[in-house]
């Protein structure tokens, strides 16, 4: 299968989209992480979003042209699975505190991340 401009464009990459402050101009800003420089703005969500897959557009015609390769979103890349190195005081407390709330340290932590981050907890 060639890729050309209309497989890049029906790929679902993410975009991170914010608000500008006054100091920036206000209206919106968005960004494709993936597509580095990949960027637009505008005044209301709507034409971001417009300005955002102009840009995308631009950026994936700009790639084809010169050669260069075009990163892919990845729909199956977390397996659910992370192996982290912690120092050992800090393993034993997480352990404790498991042990405290009656569950696993594996669930333990997962709760806490969550928590940390701003992920629901169900």
């Amino acid at each position: 299968m060639k890729k050309n401009l209309s497989y890049y464009l029906d790929l679902n990459y993410d975009i991170k989209i914010r608000r500008l402050t006054e100091e920036e101009g206000g209206g919106w800003f968005a960004e494709i992480p993936l597509l580095p420089g990949c960027i637009s703005d505008g005044e209301t969500v709507e034409q971001l979003l417009v300005n955002i897959e102009d840009a995308k557009k631009c950026w994936f015609e700009s790639c084809l042209e010169s050669g260069r390769s075009i990163p892919e979103p990845q729909e199956d890349a977390y397996s659910g699975q992370l192996r982290v190195r912690l120092p050992k005081s800090l393993h034993k407390t997480l352990t404790e505190k498991a042990r405290e709330e009656n569950t696993s340290l594996n669930q333990y932590i997962v709760y806490q991340l969550a928590r940390g981050v701003g992920h629901s907890i169900k």
